[in-house]
Parts: structure tokens; sequence; C-alpha cells
């Protein structure tokens, strides 16, 4: 009889809401034979309790050794992480005041610094002489100091915005990540590297020995 692989792709990062940790959760599994991709699916990694960690890590060692545990002579192959975090994730039903209260702060802080930042660039630069410059040196006549060139600016502004980050209110232009998502998952990429780091470190990583 062959001897059965299972093959193990892992995530970096996972997020489940149940408190009992299996490694499905964490992982895509594959094996010809079902019964033993069964038994694998099955292994339990982690309890979690209410008021205790709410992360934990595991290296792929780890995992390696539990399969061959579980099911002996089978064959380990990792196309996946070589180490995981698995976060539990408490969901509330409704949101509260706090939160609402944060999106509008948030959401202000955000508007007006903007705002603000592009004002402060503006003035630096001096763009309201460069405009009437410009317009004296085309136009011939001194600039009223609202002209086609500042409603020109504005509009292109606007639409340089709106195209960069790739969103009209809630809808995305196209289907390509927006500066921001990218920024975003290279962020988040270097959070759960240092979060990994700093388990070892610790020893807070469950690892083979």
């Amino acid at each position: 009889m062959a001897q059965a692989t299972v093959y193990v792709k892992a995530e970096r990062n996972t997020q489940l809401q149940t408190d009992d940790l299996f490694l499905k959760d964490i992982a895509s599994l594959y094996c010809d034979d079902k019964t033993v991709l069964a038994k694998v699916k099955a292994i339990k990694l982690h309890t979690f309790h209410e008021g205790g960690e709410k992360r934990f890590y595991i290296s792929m060692t780890e995992v390696i050794k539990l399969i061959k545990e579980a099911v002996p002579n089978v064959e380990v192959e990792s196309i996946g992480e070589p180490d995981m975090i698995a976060e539990r994730v408490y969901l509330e039903k409704k949101k509260g005041f706090v939160e609402v209260f944060k999106i509008i702060l948030v959401s202000l802080v955000c508007f007006f610094g903007a705002s603000f930042t592009i004002m402060a660039f503006h003035n630096d630069i001096g763009i309201v002489e460069v405009f009437a410059k410009y317009y004296e040196l085309v136009m011939g006549e001194p600039s009223g100091g609202f002209t086609v060139l500042e409603v020109s600016y504005s509009i292109g502004l606007s639409a340089g915005i709106i195209v960069f980050f790739n969103h009209i209110g809630g809808r995305r232009i196209t289907k390509d990540p927006t500066p921001i998502e990218v920024e975003m998952s290279i962020y988040e990429e270097d959070v759960e590297k240092a979060l990994i780091k700093t388990a070892g470190r610790e020893g807070m990583e469950k690892d083979a020995k």
C-alpha cells in the first residue's frame, strides 16, 4: 500500500469566532486518502478561554509533529507559511455609542487633516501668486483671484484624488486594489511578522522540541 501524503497550505494569520481551533481552520489540506484527510482535519491545536490570550502561535514543525502523531507513517508536505497566528475574534452584535463616536472622530480628523495639508502645501509654494502671474502673462491683465485657472485646477485636483484612490464614494472605479489597500496589506504583513518574531523570542510560539 502506497504511503499517504498530506499537503498543508497554512495561512499566516487566521481569525476565528469559535473557542476550539482545529488544523483545518488555519490551513488548506489535501490528501488522496479521505480517511487520513478526515483525521488530519480533526486535529485540535488549541482551545481559547474567555479572559485568556486571544492569539495562538504555532510553527509548521509542530503541525507536522501533530499530524504524524495522529496518523503514523504519513508524509507531510508544507507548501504554505512556516509560522502561523490564530486570533480569537469576539463580534459585538450591536455597535455602541463609543464605536459610532470613533468613526465620526476619525472621519473628521481625516477630512480636516487632509484639507489643512493641501492648504499648507499651496501656501508654501505660493500657488495664488503663481496663478496670478501666469494669468497676467497670458491674458495681459491682472487676475481677479478667481479665474479659469483656479476653477480648472480645483476640478483637476478633485479628479486626480478620485482616480488615485480608485473610489467614488463607496464605489470602486477599477478592480485594482487602491493605494490605501496596498499600504494596509503591507502594514498587516509587517505586523504579523513582528508578532511571530516576538512570540518566538518570548517562548509563546508552540514549536516542536
